[in-house]
């Protein structure tokens, strides 16, 4: 009963007859509107805050919000299923280096590119300028910069899987900037990825899908040795904080 409970609410969200923020009636209310004992509703609710889609509340105002699912909840899942295989940055990477290049072609082909994306990375390409000599901010803009073609493959299952993808890495990534042993010429590191950025940008704002994907790959493998060199066998782990938007 509780199942189909979680069903039908569950349903309600998805489908936007629930929005985000949305309060769900009291307890109560919703026993007497699905006509079941309220310890089945109590157990509905526990499953849809398993599942992130509720948020209960407690006190006066008490209640449960809505909550949409999102990409970061997407790939908080997906980073639990591959720390419970085990799986290593290693397998990662090479899942990334499979459909980065893939969603930069996807990117490229886009007829409305000039509008919808090449604006953004252009603007991410200044503000990765502006950051060198800061080697942490340099290497968030540059997730950004990795994010944004992501999301403007214009495939929204691709721009997905490949997003939860880049999201876990940055964050592994994020982690081996700050406790890292090797010493890199951070300045010299930079340039090669500006000048990388620079004929990316160029490759999808003329709409070549190959050249696009051909450079996406060759810098991606580049920028991934640095992190594999030290720790491709380390396994996968998902960190407590947010992974953030892609």
């Amino acid at each position: 009963m509780a199942e189909m409970i979680a069903n039908e609410i569950r349903h309600r969200i998805l489908d936007g007859q629930l929005v985000d923020g949305d309060m769900l009636p009291k307890v109560d209310d919703l026993a007497d509107d699905f006509r079941v004992s309220k310890p089945s509703v109590r157990e509905a609710m526990r499953i849809l805050e398993t599942e992130g889609l509720i948020s209960a509340r407690r006190g006066g105002a008490g209640g449960a919000e809505v909550h949409m699912p999102t990409a970061a909840t997407a790939a908080h899942t997906l980073g639990m299923i591959l720390q419970s295989t085990h799986a290593t940055l290693a397998d990662l990477a090479t899942a990334l280096l499979a459909l980065e290049p893939a969603c930069a072609a996807k990117t490229a082909e886009r007829e409305d590119r000039g509008e919808a994306v090449i604006p953004h990375l252009h603007h991410l390409h200044r503000e990765l300028e502006e950051r060198r000599g800061d080697p942490a901010g340099f290497s968030m803009v540059a997730r950004q910069f990795h994010q944004a073609i992501v999301s403007g493959c214009g495939n929204s299952a691709l721009a997905l899987v490949a997003g939860a993808l880049e999201s876990l890495w940055s964050q592994h990534e994020s982690t081996w900037l700050e406790f890292r042993d090797a010493e890199l010429d951070d300045d010299e590191v930079a340039v090669r990825v500006l000048k990388a950025h620079v004929r990316i940008i160029e490759a999808i704002e003329s709409g070549d899908a190959v050249d696009a994907r051909r450079l996406v790959a060759q810098h991606l493998a580049e920028s991934q040795t640095y992190v594999l060199s030290e720790s491709a066998n380390q396994h996968i782990t998902v960190a407590t904080a947010y992974l953030g938007p892609f």
